[in-house]
Order: structure tokens, then C-alpha cells, then sequence
């Protein structure tokens, strides 16, 4: 389930040669106590030997780790031959150990742990063919991009906002507002210009919305011609705090088109209505340092992914020290604010792939926050990120790029409250051929038919895939994927976790259980770092087309034993919430299984469970371990502990680490797993006895990206006994 990351040293051998040596001293002395209080170790014989194999004939007990340490042999290969019945594979059968950004799939890594696994007669759980960690997410969401088809500009590339309204009505029924970049001022004059045609001739009606939600109705109105021609108001407010620019039209059925609207206040050429997607050719709000050693400029560029006209192009033709000794910003007219989540996406792409660093900057002080950075490719495509910021100082987005050499291509730049369709770089002449930074109210019959239209050309093509042909397509990549692991294993992995961690950890699906996982339940960096097959392939239908692309695909390349597929999850032992997760995995097979074809085998429970110093809280851990095993065993299902490992939680509810451990509680720790592995033999009925998986054989080391630093193996770092060997051996054993 986890990364796994072993430190492992000739120890065992080391520890056989020491008995040896006490048998050949001719001279008595005293023990130190860290030796003998271990000393009793020695007398327990190998873990899988104290499996009562007649009452339990079809247990296996495991062992996770790294292929490649098992294939290069020594002590990896020798403890778990001696040891285990069964390995599984920490990494190296998981989806993005196998297929690259292009959907390549190598299974070499695989195939070579197969064999060696049978060479030594031991055998392979796998894990795992579906998950939403662990994924090539770039490849699959590829997968599902929709289809651009750029549009040819005519010879000025430019575009203009088409509106329609079918039906006259009240005049405040169709209207579109603009934020407008800085609020209209009390007894400032401003004057407003743009060009404007209709079907036939209406009036236009202006109105200023201030930040109280007031309307404001002081600016003459426009009578709009059926020919383009040039119109200009001017008004004074006498209101502070003006927000958005309204053009009211409601009255009025039929289209009309708008376009180069510029407010200035009088005596100033700054336009309060902004530059987003560089239409006009210029590179405003977008900056450089005058000692940069690169070159960037506005040019046409007819495939710039959704636009045929203007795209951003910045050149470093040097390569810097630094990255941020080549950057190009833009500047906000608002600081961002703490604690609220941004996204920030934009068409672009490279003349070589490129990550480029982003950082938010405050122009007065100059402090900065880095945020993750902007993946360019060699095609036009999204870029993505998003990001929540401590301080609200943060006025200027920033891109480094001191250390690329080559060209970035920038368009359709939008940066929005995350939930959010407020773009903070704000779109005036709608080069990018859409209505971003425009809206109408819900209840106004305001059409948008004809955005994007292109005078004199034809517009991009922007086909979005639809859900069925999402479902279509990925169900297609699913069924690839298990088909090329079952043709590595070649029949020989008879057991698999067939989908992994499918069950969120709150939520409620309507039926008093929790959902599946979903991006839409998760954080946004958990909803970009991982992939979400249930989201597009169905929250039922999902498990469904993986158990049956697995039984397929097993029984056409080699697999003749019985295949069992187990669901694997975590948390299925918590107290927090009375066990309610596992009740829901067992609620949630019930309803996959309900389509009489759907067959689940078993249930997997991961239990990365930690002993506690509270004698209260133990015990409460220990009363729903034994609840989680009654549940598991009144499913009828076959029951693995999965990925067993244990921590060590103090009486100030902080984790211990290894060094700091002490004797009273490693053995504290013993008798939780002989607890653990107890009760599983006593509750469990023998015939849904799968086995018992350890998910550490070593201590953690520092630096592991699991349990760092924690005591979550039998064995320590030197690969010797500890306490929990013993504690594990005698829970096998009945003690």
C-alpha cells in the first residue's frame, strides 16, 4: 500500500556466528543486560513454523518487500524464504511502477521477481491492479483531455463577445457585469469606449454595481446601431466604491456584439477593464527586470491551445545560476488572501519540457511564497496548479525560468478562488473566445451562443469528451493495464488486491455508509496528485470492471488454480467511528456483488496500528480489533491481515521513535501483536483464514517515506530479533 524502504545488513548471519563464539569463550563473565534480556530470542525457531497447519491448512503468512531487494539476494531472500509462505511486492506491481507518461508498459521488474519467487517455492500476493495513489496521472488524464481543433484568425486576429437574448422582457432580465480591476472613485470623471453592431438598433443601458450590491444608474445611455461603429459616455460618479460595469439589455431580443471596451478615468490612460489573454498585442501587466538576460514579446500564434490569435512568448536564451534570474510576472490589482485556496491554469507549452518555479510575490516588500511549479510540454495544453497562501500581501504571480534555456508559450491565463469562476486576470476584448470575467444572474434569459467567433476566420474547436466516452476510454486503459500484468505473472499469482482503498473515511452515500473515494471529497492537492478511476467509471461499476478484466485476463494467460480477489482497505479496525468503515466495505461488496456476476472473494485489512502508553485508549483499540474480526467473519468473506505493522504512540499521544524506545515498551508492543494475531486465528473460522501479511520486516529507518524513524518491524535495523518477533511467533502459536 505504502512505500517501502528497508535498511538491511548481514545482521542475521552475524547474530548466528555470535552463538557460536559464547560456545568457544573459556572464561565466564556477566551478560551486559541489553544482551540478555534478548538472549531468550534465540530458542524461537522460524515465524512459519508455529502455523498449525492442521487446523489452519490454507494459511499463509506473508511478508512485503521490495522486489528488487529480494532479487539481489542475501539477507532479504533468506528471511523471507525462511520465514514466510508468501511475499507481496511493495512497489513494483503497482500502476506507475509499470506504465510511463506515453501509456508504455514494462513489466521486466515483475517477470524477474516471478521467477525468482517460484525458483524459490515461495509464493506472490499481488498488489495492486486498481488504486487511486500510485497512478500515471499525466498518461490518464491524456487519456481524457478534450479534442482542440485551433481555428485560423483572420489577418487582425481579432475576436469580439457575441450575445444573444431570445426574448424581451424586463430590462434588468439580461445583463452582464465586469469586475472591474479598481473601484470607480466619488467625483472622479471617467470615460468609457467601445465598438458595438446589432440584428437591429436597441439602447444600451449602463449600470455600475458598487461593493455594497447597490445599482447605480448615472451614465447615459447608448443607442446601438445594426453596422460596427465606435461609441464613448462619460459619467461622474457620485458613489464611492464602484465595482462592476453592468450592460443591461434585457429589454431588447435579438444578438448584439461588443467589443475594445475601455474605462479610463479622465486624464489617465490606464484601462480598469484588463488585459488577460493578450489581445492587444502588448505585454501590460506582464514585466521584467531590465538586467534579465531574456527576451519576451506578444506574437500570433494560430495553434496557441483555445485561441487562434495573441499568445505569450518568452524566450531566455541563456541559462542562469539561478532560475529566478529569468522571471516575467504579472501584477494583480488586488492583494490575494491568506488562507484561501487559488487555482491558477493556462494554456501553454515549451521548446523542450519544462517545469517552471512559480512564487507569489508582494511588490511593496518583496517577500515571497513558493508554490508548486507550472509543467510545460512540447504541445499546447493545460497547465494546473493550486496553491493557499499564509500571508495577504501576495499582488504578483510570478514564472522563473532563469534555468531553461528555450522558449515558453503563455495563453488564456486565468487565476481563480479554487470552487471559483472569478478570474483575477481579467479577459476585456475576449481574444480567448469566451465569456471568462463576464456573468449573468441565474434567473436572466441570456444566451452565450456564438462566444469565441472569429471575424473573418473560424473559431477553435474545443470537444469535450462525454462522460460515456470518459467511461469508454478508461475502462479500455484498465482492461490493457490487467491484462499486461496478468500475461507477467503467467498465472502464477493466484491471489490479488483487486482494488485497493476504495472506501472514503466519512461521508455518508445515502444509506447511512461512506461514499467511495472521489476526488470530490478530497483536498485539491489529493484530488491532483491521484486518479480517480470510480469518478468516471462509476462508483458501482467500477470494481466491477476490474474483477471481471481480472478473471479474464488470469484465465487467458496461464491461470488455472483458483483466483482470489481480495478488496483492501485501512482504518477498517478504527474506534473513532465504532468501525463504521469496514461496516461500509462489507455494505459496498453487498451492493458490486448485487449484479449476480461480481464475485469477491475476500477482504483485506491493512492495520498500521500503533500501541498506546493509555491503558484506556488500548484497551478501546483492542475492543474494536476484536469488533473489525466479527464483522470480517460474518461476511462470509476470506479474511487478510494485509500490511500488519505497529507503532508507538506515549502518554502524551506522541509517536515514538526507535531510538528512544524502551524495553517495557517494545514488550508492551509484543504482546499487542500476539493480541492482534490471536485473535484473528480464534475469531476468524478457518475455512476464511487467508493469512497474515507483515508489512515491515526492519525497523523504519530516519528517512523513510513510511513510519520514519518508528519501531514497525521483528527484526531491528541490524536485522536481529526484537520483542515483537516473540510476540508474533506466540500469536501464530496459540500462547
Amino acid at each position: 500500500m505504502k512505500t517501502i524502504k528497508y535498511s538491511l545488513s548481514l545482521g542475521l548471519l552475524l547474530s548466528l556466528a555470535s552463538c557460536a563464539d559464547d560456545q568457544i569463550v573459556d572464561f565466564k563473565t556477566e551478560k551486559p543486560e541489553s544482551i540478555a534480556q534478548y538472549e531468550y530470542l534465540n530458542a524461537y525457531d522460524a515465524l512459519k513454523t508455529y502455523i498449525d497447519r492442521s487446523a489452519s491448512p490454507d494459511f499463509k503468512l506473508g511478508i512485503a518487500l521490495s522486489a528488487s531487494d529480494f532479487l539481489k539476494g542475501e539477507v532479504v531472500r533468506t528471511m523471507a524464504i525462511s520465514n514466510f509462505d508468501e511475499m507481496t511486492a511493495g512497489n513494483a506491481m503497482k500502476y506507475a511502477s509499470c506504465v510511463n507518461d506515453k501509456g508504455d508498459m514494462d513489466f521486466g521488474t515483475v517477470e524477474k521477481f516471478v521467477s525468482a519467487a517460484q525458483a524459490a517455492g515461495i509464493t506472490i500476493y499481488g498488489h495492486t491492479l486498481a488504486w487511486h495513489a500510485q497512478q500515471n496521472n499525466k498518461y490518464l488524464n491524456s487519456l481524457i483531455q478534450p479534442i482542440i481543433i485551433p481555428g485560423v484568425p483572420d489577418s487582425s486576429g481579432n475576436k469580439y463577445l457575441h450575445i444573444v437574448n431570445p426574448t424581451a422582457t424586463n430590462n434588468w432580465d439580461g445583463q452582464l457585469y465586469c469586475k472591474l480591476l479598481s473601484n470607480l472613485r466619488q467625483g472622479q470623471k471617467y470615460n468609457l469606449s467601445f465598438r458595438a453592431k446589432a440584428e437591429s438598433p436597441f439602447n444600451l443601458n449602463l449600470w455600475v454595481m458598487t461593493a455594497g450590491s447597490e445599482d447605480k444608474y448615472g451614465i447615459p445611455e447608448v443607442s446601438i446601431s445594426d453596422e460596427w461603429d465606435d461609441y464613448s459616455v462619460s459619467f461622474t460618479p457620485d458613489y464611492e466604491n464602484g465595482q462592476n460595469l453592468k450592460l443591461v439589455f434585457g429589454h431588447y431580443a435579438g444578438w448584439w456584439d461588443i467589443d475594445n471596451m475601455v474605462l479610463t478615468a479622465d486624464g489617465d490612460t490606464e484601462n480598469l477593464i484588463d488585459n488577460g489573454d493578450f489581445e492587444t498585442g502588448e505585454t501590460t501587466n506582464w514585466e521584467k527586470y531590465s538586467w534579465h538576460a531574456f527576451t519576451y514579446s506578444v506574437e500570433t500564434e494560430s495553434s496557441s491551445g483555445g485561441s487562434g490569435g495573441y499568445c505569450l512568448k518568452i524566450t531566455n536564451t541563456t541559462k542562469q545560476t539561478d532560475n529566478w534570474r529569468a522571471q516575467a510576472w504579472y501584477k494583480l490589482s488586488e492583494p490575494l488572501l491568506a488562507g484561501v485556496e487559488y487555482t491558477l491554469t493556462a494554456m501553454g507549452k515549451a521548446s523542450e519540457p519544462y517545469s517552471s518555479a512559480v512564487f507569489l510575490q508582494c511588490e511593496a516588500t518583496g517577500a515571497q511564497e513558493y508554490k508548486p511549479s507550472l509543467d510545460f510540454e512540447q504541445t499546447w495544453g493545460e497547465v494546473k496548479i493550486s496553491f493557499t497562501l499564509e500571508n495577504s500581501d501576495k499582488d504578483k504571480v510570478t514564472l522563473n525560468f532563469g534555468d531553461f534555456v528555450g522558449t515558453l508559450f503563455l495563453d488564456n491565463v486565468k487565476l481563480v478562488e479554487s470552487g471559483s469562476n472569478k478570474n483575477l486576470i481579467d479577459n476585456s476584448d475576449f481574444e480567448a473566445g469566451n465569456v471568462n470575467g463576464w456573468n449573468s444572474n441565474g434567473y436572466h434569459s441570456l444566451s452565450e451562443e456564438g462566444e469565441g467567433y472569429v471575424s473573418g476566420g473560424t473559431p477553435d474547436q474545443i470537444i469535450e469528451k462525454t462522460p460515456e466516452e470518459k467511461k469508454e476510454i478508461l475502462t479500455g486503459a484498465m482492461n490493457s493495464w490487467i491484462e499486461g500484468m496478468m500475461k507477467s505473472t503467467a498465472g502464477y499469482v493466484t491471489a490479488w488486491d483487486v482494488v485497493n482503498e476504495a472506501i472514503s473515511g466519512g461521508g455518508d452515500d445515502g444509506e447511512g455508509f461512506y461514499p467511495l473515494q472521489s476526488a470530490s471529497n478530497v483536498s485539491a492537492e489529493d484530488a491532483k496528485n491521484n486518479f480517480y478511476w470510480q469518478d468516471y467509471l462509476g462508483s458501482e461499476d467500477y470494481v466491477r470492471v476490474v474483477v471481471a478484466a481480472a478473471r479474464k485476463y488470469y484465465a487467458e494467460n496461464g491461470g488455472t488454480n483458483p483466483l482470489k480477489l481480495f478488496v483492501n482497505d485501512y482504518n477498517l479496525e478504527s474506534d473513532w467511528d465504532d468501525n463504521q468503515k469496514v461496516k461500509s466495505l462489507v455494505h459496498w461488496i453487498k451492493k458490486w456483488e448485487a449484479d449476480g456476476v461480481t464475485k469477491i472473494d475476500g477482504i483485506g485489512t491493512q492495520m498500521h496500528v500503533s500501541c498506546y502508553a493509555n491503558a484506556a485508549t488500548q484497551k478501546s483499540k483492542e475492543d474494536h480489533v476484536v469488533k473489525m474480526f466479527e464483522i470480517l467473519a460474518e461476511s462470509g468473506k476470506q479474511v487478510k491481515i494485509s500490511e500488519l505493522d505497529m507503532g508507538y504512540i506515549d502518554e502524551n499521544n506522541t509517536s515514538v521513535k526507535t531510538e528512544n524506545m524502551t524495553e517495557a515498551q517494545h514488550k508492551a508492543m509484543a504482546e499487542y501483536y500476539k493480541f492482534i494475531v490471536k485473535k484473528y486465528f480464534e475469531i476468524i473460522p478457518a475455512a476464511q483464514q487467508y493469512g497474515i501479511t507483515q508489512w515491515c520486516a526492519t525497523d523504519a529507518p530516519s528517512d523513510s517515506g513510511w513510519r520514519g524513524g518508528e519501531p514497525v518491524g521483528l527484526w531491528d535495523s541490524n536485522y536481529s530479533r526484537k520483542h515483537t518477533y516473540a510476540g508474533f511467533a506466540d500469536g501464530l502459536a496459540g500462547k
